[in-house]
């Protein structure tokens, strides 16, 4: 963004104020400040997360009602790219520990992740299951673009699915869920299959 954001200063002492090009200019520099703010953001928290300078209150939460709370809020965008949520439980009980509020960010970069990513008119899968002390649950979409890299290196900073950087995607998101799941003593996978997009967070049980 910053390099964008260079260009048509430049380009706007160039031309004038008075150019009738100016307005074009202005809007594009104002999204690109927007972009470049949230990339600044993430930046930080994916610094913070990774060093482990978050506050973490553990306490027993309900991820089924979580999960509920993050598709009522991802719901208006969900729909606007066509993308069918298909939820599964197998779980009666799905209480966790974990820190409500960072595992609301971990939830929300996930479907945020699916929204950037994921082919529209598919469907995604959420699913919820108990296993010995744990309790998993797990999220899978179909790529728009071919996953051409390792899924472990999803999980690493900078790093994005679509290596041509079609989309506004920083990078960012799947290494800060990881981080995060981290520091509440949980686990956070990426597996690839072909272009299929899982991802699995497991939790212990309260």
């Amino acid at each position: 963004p910053l390099t964008s954001m260079i260009s048509y200063i430049d380009l706007m002492k160039k031309e004038g104020l008075e150019s009738p090009n100016a307005p074009e200019y202005l809007d594009i520099i104002d999204n690109k400040t927007q972009r470049l703010k949230i990339l600044t953001e993430n930046l930080f928290e994916a610094a913070k997360a990774s060093s482990g300078a978050i506050p973490v209150n553990m306490e027993e939460i309900d991820l089924d009602s979580l999960l509920a709370q993050s598709l009522v809020e991802m719901e208006e965008k969900l729909s606007a790219k066509n993308l069918d949520i298909q939820m599964k439980n197998e779980c009666e009980d799905t209480r966790i520990m974990a820190d409500g509020q960072l595992m609301w960010r971990v939830l929300e970069n996930l479907f945020g992740n699916i929204l950037k990513y994921a082919m529209e008119n598919t469907r995604v899968y959420a699913e919820v299951l108990l296993e010995k002390d744990q309790v998993i649950f797990t999220l899978k979409n179909i790529s728009a673009q071919p996953l051409n890299i390792p899924a472990e290196e999803l999980t690493e900073r900078f790093i994005r699915g679509d290596v041509a950087r079609n989309t506004e995607g920083s990078g960012l998101g799947l290494a800060i869920a990881k981080d995060l799941v981290k520091l509440m003593n949980g686990v956070f996978e990426i597996t690839v299959d072909g272009d299929l997009f899982k991802a699995t967070v497991m939790m212990e049980k309260a």
